[in-house]
């Protein structure tokens, strides 16, 4: 199959204006022209000398008989039609003078069909016979129709040469396609530019110079795009045909500064019917759209062998690092600027499929992170790969509001992957800590509860000790992991609460046991504030639930029990029982009165985060 690639895509930049020089070929000015009129043609490299030299005074009768053989060319001939046309004033018989000085008018049409010679048309319009001039009317709108068909040829001959010359070799890197384009389109922009400067003013308006010269270097120009679009050609030219057709052409060329005003009512019209313009850009769209997804999947499978050749990432303002968030983003951007440099409208429509395309390339990248997390840690830069993943996060997110100027939340099924891969990191970063502060988190059901204040502290000072270990996320994301660490400590607080297995039947037992439980919560709570954490709908979790404790009353508790349950939906029976366990001094029928106030709806429906869903009970 043919084509006019020439050269792979990306060895050269796609050039994204015209790239005209700043001194076009000097045409000869009218004297030039004026020395030079014997020439019967102009150069083949200007288009516009063969009007310029024609305009010129009727040479000797020797010389006019010579022209007279020669093939007439351009509109200038038009002047030569009607100057060489007349006919000289016949001298008069010695048979007829008088008849031929004085004619007599004539009633009608005269004989043979013959022209009325200056003498008879005068006589004629003197005596009101308007018709009489009918004849030489219709000749001069002749003469004026074939001069002017000679000239519509000539020009479109000049353009058909002047477009069809191979282009000038250089431009290393460019296709042969890319060549013709900016060959055609430098030869019609400067010679247009010639004729608008120094044509124009030669003629008459009425003689339409530049639209002559328009319309044929634009049937030529579409000619040779059309022959071209026959070709099966590549991704690379495919663009540059469109970009040309839909965009430098109209922008560059028609409507640019030296030529928009003359041009205006021309009509030029698309390159490209409409119909093929379509296909090509179906053609596009499908190409670019697997150009991206290719180059998403290789720039993935670079960084995924990064982690498992045990690289170390690249450490940025204090922060793990990863270049992988960027490529992904450029990429898209790429091919989603390539897509607006042809039409706006088509820069919509490949956004919308480029989107699509990055949903895919997400979940790829969790599934590639999570094969990492499982097979890799072992690996002496495991952790640090860890964190510099998560912090690609945040470079995905920031680059996709920059990208599409969103302020708002992005779409969940962008940020679904993403979530999820952060979650996992998380969990593998905190997974070694949180199983060295499991054995201390059980001293709390083997020793008595005055102990439990030493035990806290112990499992504090631990969590500090292993904190330095996240400095390398980012503020957001190492706030985030705090929150985590602050949700885990009171979880597992409330786990060796509830599985206690104590029974105080005295109130002031119960209220001693609710004082250690807020002294206790004090102390998490002011830890991990002052490391971080935001997490302050955590704060009444430990407080609220040594007042239940405290509290004597069965409608006091009732009442403490419905506002608990408001802020955590979660917060079941099972969890409410196990709590009320403690206090033995409630009789059988207040222990259900008190459980069934969580069967009122609470009316909460706002999205939560959990806490007691995380605990399980009996």
């Amino acid at each position: 199959m043919m084509t006019f690639c020439q050269g792979l895509p990306g060895q050269q930049p796609v050039p994204g204006t015209l790239d005209f020089p700043r001194n076009p070929q000097k045409l000869p000015s009218t004297s030039e022209a004026e020395s030079e009129a014997s020439m019967s043609e102009a150069s083949s490299e200007d288009p516009v000398p063969s009007l310029e030299a024609e305009v010129a005074p009727d040479r000797d009768k020797e010389e006019a008989g010579k022209k007279k053989k020669k093939k007439t060319k351009g509109l200038a001939n038009m002047f030569s039609v009607f100057t060489k046309g007349r006919k000289k004033k016949p001298q008069p018989s010695s048979a007829e003078p008088q008849a031929a000085l004085h004619p007599e008018p004539e009633s009608g049409p005269r004989l043979g069909g013959r022209l009325p010679t200056v003498e008879e048309l005068k006589a004629d319009l003197e005596c009101g016979r308007l018709e009489a001039a009918r004849p030489l009317l219709a000749l001069e709108r002749e003469l004026q129709a074939a001069a002017a068909a000679a000239a519509r040829r000539d020009v479109a001959q000049t353009a058909e040469e002047r477009l069809g010359r191979p282009p000038a070799e250089g431009a290393e890197g460019r296709s042969e396609a890319e060549r013709i384009f900016l060959h055609m389109g430098r030869t019609m922009k400067e010679d247009l530019e010639a004729v608008v400067e120094r044509l124009k003013p030669l003629f008459p308006a009425e003689f339409g110079v530049v639209a002559a010269y328009a319309e044929s270097y634009h049937q030529s120009f579409a000619a040779q795009l059309e022959a071209m679009a026959q070709f099966e050609l590549c991704q690379r030219d495919t663009y540059m045909l469109l970009v040309w057709v839909q965009n430098f052409y109209p922008n560059e060329i028609i409507n640019s500064p030296k030529l928009a005003r003359d041009l205006q009512g021309v009509g030029l019209g698309s390159l490209l019917p409409s119909r093929q313009i379509r296909l090509l850009e179906a053609t596009f769209l499908s190409n670019e759209v697997a150009s991206v997804k290719e180059m998403m999947a290789r720039a993935l499978d670079l960084e995924s062998k990064r982690w498992a050749q045990d690289v170390a990432p690249q450490r940025l303002d204090g922060h793990c690092h990863s270049e992988l968030a960027i490529d992904i983003i450029q990429i898209i951007s790429q091919g989603q600027a390539k897509a607006e440099e042809i039409t706006l409208d088509l820069g919509m429509q490949i956004k919308h499929m480029l989107l699509v395309e990055l949903v895919v390339f997400l979940r790829s990248y969790q599934r590639a992170f999570d094969e990492f997390l499982e097979r890799c840690r072992l690996l002496r830069n495991y952790r640090a790969n860890v964190i510099a993943n998560i912090n690609n996060c945040l470079s995905f997110r920031t680059s996709m509001e920059q990208k599409w100027q969103t302020s708002q939340d992005l779409p969940s099924h962008l940020l679904g992957p993403l979530s999820e891969l952060k979650s996992h990191g998380f969990d593998n970063l905190l997974q070694k800590l949180f199983e060295d502060l499991k054995p201390l988190f059980k001293r709390f059901t083997q020793t008595r509860w005055a102990a439990a204040r030493q035990t806290l502290e112990e499992i504090i000072a631990t969590v500090g000790e292993r904190l330095p270990e996240f400095l390398e996320l980012h503020d957001c994301f190492r706030e985030e992991l705090m929150e985590a660490v602050h949700l885990h400590l009171v979880k597992e607080y409330i786990i060796r609460l509830s599985k206690r297995r104590v029974v105080l039947k005295t109130a002031e037992q119960q209220e001693e046991l609710a004082g250690h439980i807020q002294a206790n919560a004090k102390l998490i709570q002011q830890f991990c504030m002052q490391n971080g954490s935001p997490a302050t709908w955590l704060h009444h979790a430990l407080p609220t639930l040594a007042e239940i404790i405290r509290l004597q009353d069965p409608s006091a508790i009732k009442l403490e029990v419905a506002t608990y349950a408001t802020s955590y939906p979660d917060f079941s029976k099972g969890h409410l029982g196990a709590i009320l366990a403690i206090k033995g001094n409630l009789s059988s029928s207040e222990f259900k009165s008190i459980r069934s106030i969580l069967d009122i709806d609470t009316g909460a429906r706002e999205p939560f985060k959990s806490l007691f869903s995380l605990i399980k009970v009996g």
